[in-house]
């Protein structure tokens, strides 16, 4: 872990909200909504109560956002928010208990409910309070609410609903549960003082960092209590306190900017983190612009990876926080017609090559994609040029997939140094393919280990690649008229149409296969099976893999179900043309098969 000047200390609440210091907690207006419920409340209470003073409850993280030394010290919670909102929230349970006693306090009780007013509000102050919640869900008006209804800040109008959110319900079961403690207790004034004094001895480890990227290095090592922020949420969390520092903007405008970025990149954070390296990847050259160095060529790092993700934006946002929203915005949405992820009506072919390509697992090509389709306007690329240059991707894959070279490693760089090259360059439409076309070549196996793979156990060196391939190989021989979706999926995400051995995989044999393909010896029908199971020439697609299983050849081609309709290899599939041509399926068969499908594979994937 390498984090500079950080600062870590072990504090009692009591100094964490000294009430003689000007101290501000502020939870960013972008952060979760308050959402510690019955169960973190009792725990706190329990732990608390039980336990003797000085009990540890975990670790906060701040950065400083002081803007001088003359203003209040300003800290923003980065992570610890919920149990600090909590404590906050217990106090003033507390309070307005003591409050309630007030005439029954001498005049060092007195003193104490003073000093715990100074703990919520700042001294020499009616309305400023220590502690910030952020704005989501009303959280901060439910707060201000309740500090109000307890007579600690002037009154404020009754906020709708309150009672049924999280912030008021939070201060009710304090209050509850403080109430109930000493109506079991014989000096029921001694007790509240003495819950009084475990919160304020409580221990937190408040550690303050310098940025959000040192945040987020802390987060993937400090094991928390409360679910840690991604580097997404940082970025989040970083581009909207910069905005906000400018108490004449509206953040709440560039919050719902925020939401419509993750709205085109969808809730899977696999996604959206993937977006931001390939977008930095895809635009290196430009982001790095205003960060000239002569000793670097991209200042802010030569490829965006998961590590160092945060560390780059962070640079990004600092320097214009409002045009790298602008950005973003609008790369994200590109983004979103690559993964299909937006109302956009797509052309028929551009919606199929694109699918295609998520199936052939060409996603490290997005950045590729999204830099053509930034550009294309520059780069002459239209339509058709981009539906071309993704099915010559596509074809790359393929080979990639199966010959496992490149390997997966380089394919980002291999995408990034083919855009270097077209910005030293004059290439427009049909040159960027054929360049493309050449650079992928270079970089690829060879056609003849291609089809070596090809020749070889397919299946098992990898079964997604052999299946996007045999969906490749019957939707080329498709109609109109017979063609079907073989992408379709269950409700629980399982493909309906999938790999069919036609001579079965199982090492129990049956019968009559062993019969069929070795004249009944089952020591040569084990090892043709070993060699040959897994051919491509042994493979196919079905609906209904299940019911066909261990049967035999005839019943697998014969086989319908209860409407009449073929349900075998007799399924109208052109994959199937030369398995129903056949009596029965033998080793000879298997290796013409794969002679036939080969060659069509490479005819339809050359590139």
């Amino acid at each position: 872990m390498n984090i500079n000047n950080i600062d870590v200390n072990k504090y009692q609440i009591s100094q964490i909200l000294d009430s003689d210091l000007k101290i501000v907690y502020e939870i960013p207006k972008y952060q979760r909504e308050y959402v510690w419920g019955i169960n973190q409340w009792e725990s706190l209470f329990d732990d608390l109560y039980e336990n003797n003073a000085g009990y540890f409850l975990g670790s906060m993280i701040c950065i400083n956002i002081s803007k001088d030394l003359i203003s209040n010290l300003k800290f923003e919670v980065v992570d610890g928010q919920q149990r600090l909102t909590t404590i906050s929230l217990f106090f003033i349970a507390i309070y307005s208990i003591l409050y309630e006693k007030r005439s029954n306090l001498d005049e060092d009780q007195k003193s104490d409910l003073l000093q715990l007013k100074r703990k919520l509000i700042l001294k020499n102050s009616n309305n400023e309070t220590r502690i910030i919640p952020q704005v989501q869900n009303n959280n901060l008006e439910d707060y201000m609410y309740i500090l109000a209804t307890n007579g600690l800040i002037e009154k404020r109008p009754m906020v709708r609903f309150a009672g049924n959110r999280r912030i008021v319900k939070a201060f009710t079961y304090f209050k509850t549960r403080v109430q109930r403690e000493l109506t079991n207790s014989a000096n029921a004034l001694s007790t509240l003082f003495e819950i009084l004094e475990k919160l304020n001895s409580a221990i937190l480890v408040i550690i303050n960092v310098e940025n959000h990227s040192d945040a987020y290095t802390l987060f993937e090592s400090l094991n928390n209590r409360g679910t840690p922020l991604t580097s997404i949420d940082l970025i989040k969390n970083l581009v909207l306190s910069k905005i906000d520092s400018d108490n004449n903007e509206n953040i709440n405008y560039y919050y719902e900017c925020w939401k419509n970025i993750i709205s085109n990149l969808g809730d899977e954070y696999s996604v959206q983190e993937r977006f931001f390296r390939q977008y930095y990847n895809a635009f290196r050259k430009d982001i790095n612009a205003n960060f000239e160095r002569s000793d670097r060529l991209y200042p802010l790092g030569s490829i965006a990876t998961r590590s160092n993700l945060l560390e780059i934006y962070e640079k990004i946002v600092n320097i214009n926080p409002k045009k790298f929203l602008e950005d973003i915005i609008e790369n994200s949405s590109i983004y979103s017609t690559i993964i299909i992820n937006n109302e956009e009506k797509l052309s028929i072919d551009l919606e199929n090559a694109l699918h295609d390509l998520q199936r052939v697992q060409g996603v490290p090509s997005y950045l590729l994609i999204l830099y053509f389709m930034k550009k294309s306007s520059q780069l002459n690329i239209i339509e058709i040029d981009l539906i071309k240059i993704i099915r010559l991707l596509i074809n790359f894959f393929i080979r990639r997939n199966l010959t496992d070279s490149p390997p997966t490693r380089d394919l980002t760089s291999i995408f990034m140094n083919f855009i270097d090259k077209l910005e030293t360059s004059n290439y427009k439409s049909e040159m960027i393919y054929l360049n493309l076309k050449e650079w992928l070549n270079k970089c690829s196996s060879s056609k003849l280990i291609f089809e070596e793979k090809l020749r070889g156990p397919i299946y098992s060196i990898n079964s997604d690649a052999t299946r996007f391939i045999l969906c490749m190989l019957a939707k080329h021989g498709m109609t109109k008229e017979t063609e079907l979706d073989l992408w379709k999926t269950t409700s629980n995400k399982q493909y309906v149409w999938t790999i069919e051995h036609i001579l079965p995989q199982g090492q129990n044999i049956p019968e009559s296969w062993i019969n069929m393909i070795s004249n009944g010896d089952k020591e040569l029908a084990t090892s043709l099976l070993k060699t040959y199971v897994h051919t491509i020439g042994n493979l196919t697609i079905t609906g209904y893999n299940s019911t066909l299983g261990n049967r035999s050849f005839q019943e697998k081609k014969e086989r319908k179900d209860n409407k009449g309709a073929y349900i075998g290899y007799k399924n109208g599939l052109n994959l199937n043309v030369d398995v129903c041509d056949k009596d029965e399926w033998n080793i000879e068969a298997i290796k013409n098969r794969t002679d036939r499908l080969v060659n069509l594979v490479l005819e339809i994937s050359d590139f």
